[in-house]
């Protein structure tokens, strides 16, 4: 059963400040258990609750303990680490799983299978004695980035269609069916909500989809892969002067701003750009949104899934003031619900629902 979602960083009140969060290591290594021990010991951050040797004595651990933070290896005795994520997942009650392993590298068929599966990062976790401190920077790093964010906090939406009067939008929406073109922005937790979302997609869907996932340049061919293999129609990397094609699904490259711009005989392509985005994302949601707005106007449908920042949220809100349509994910089923919460709290979502909802409403065509 879902629970609501917790703060990282549970309040002390005795001693007035927050206690360390709660931390579960996963490793069949005795050697790289105690190595991830004394890196998270050595902080007043986090503590270790259990230290396993198998998915298996894992998920008992999960069954008795509430932590916020699971770091899993993939080689492990028994069921591997990949095959065992979506478990421990559910297992965790909104627990952040990051996977740890040599196989985890940028641009591994690993790390992008693991992010697809459900896990909120990826370290890599050298071999015995090598690069150790990098190693433990790395992922004290992206602990803290992930505490940080979490303790934000912010109050959960409703999953129900969002009408705000903070930025009324005057409109005539078209007709179902009127739609010419798909746009995603996505980062941490986003492949997997991707997979979620191509999943409710059907093959007879033939409007483009273009796809701005903030990964590295080396993760694309592999994601681009996946994909096609999700949403079962082809998917290309971008390039500069791509034509839009019915059926088919672009993303943008890890080092490059994807824009669309108009092409005399009414059809449309991509321009690579490398220009600084407000957000300090490469790429960005942002001018992929804004492009397509001053194309395809009200025939446009913008989709905002998890990631960390606000990446996306002055793309949405030109693309409301053209009259298409936003839709964002739902804090619930978000790994991080900074950038559509950014979209929601700024009047530009027309609803706000779980990945798999926002599909069927994609397939349909059809406004919320």
């Amino acid at each position: 059963m879902a629970t609501a979602a917790h703060p990282l960083h549970q309040p002390d009140a005795a001693a007035g400040r927050r206690s360390p969060a709660r931390v579960l290591i996963v490793d069949d290594s005795a050697v790289a258990r105690a190595v991830m021990e004394r890196i998270i010991a050595a902080t007043d951050r986090y503590v270790v609750v259990a230290s396993v040797s198998t998915a298996s004595a894992a998920s008992a651990v999960l069954a008795r303990e509430r932590v916020q933070f699971v770091l899993l290896d993939v080689q492990m005795p028994g069921v591997d680490g990949l095959t065992a994520l979506p478990g421990l997942i559910a297992a965790g009650q909104g627990a952040n799983v990051l996977v740890v392993s040599g196989q985890a590298a940028e641009g591994a068929a690993t790390t992008v299978q693991a992010l697809a599966l459900g896990a909120t990062d990826t370290v890599f976790k050298p071999a015995s004695g090598e690069r150790l401190g990098q190693f433990g920077e790395i992922l004290i790093d992206k602990l803290d980035r992930l505490a940080s964010v979490a303790c934000a906090g912010r109050p959960a939406p409703a999953v129900v269609p969002l009408r705000t009067a903070a930025t009324p939008v005057p409109r005539a929406a078209p007709a179902a069916d009127e739609y010419d073109v798909m746009a995603i922005g996505a980062s941490t937790g986003g492949i997997h909500a991707l997979s979620a979302l191509l999943a409710q997609i059907p093959a007879t869907f033939r409007l483009p989809i273009l796809i701005t996932q903030h990964l590295p340049a080396s993760f694309m061919p592999y994601f681009a892969a996946q994909l096609a293999v999700i949403g079962n129609r082809p998917c290309e990397v971008a390039i500069d002067r791509l034509r839009l094609r019915p059926g088919r699904i672009i993303v943008a490259p890890g080092d490059a701003h994807m824009r669309c711009v108009a092409l005399g005989d009414g059809s449309a392509a991509i321009r690579l750009t490398h220009d600084a985005a407000a957000s300090g994302c490469t790429p960005s949601v942002d001018p992929m949104f804004a492009s397509l707005a001053e194309v395809f106007g009200a025939r446009m449908l913008a989709v905002v899934l998890s990631g960390m920042g606000r990446d996306g949220a002055e793309g949405a809100r030109l693309v409301r003031q053209a009259g298409g349509c936003v839709l964002v994910q739902d804090q619930a089923s978000s790994v991080i619900w900074g950038m559509p919460g950014a979209v929601a709290d700024g009047g530009s979502a027309d609803a706000v629902l779980p990945p798999d909802a926002i599909g069927r409403l994609a397939a349909a065509r059809r406004r919320p």
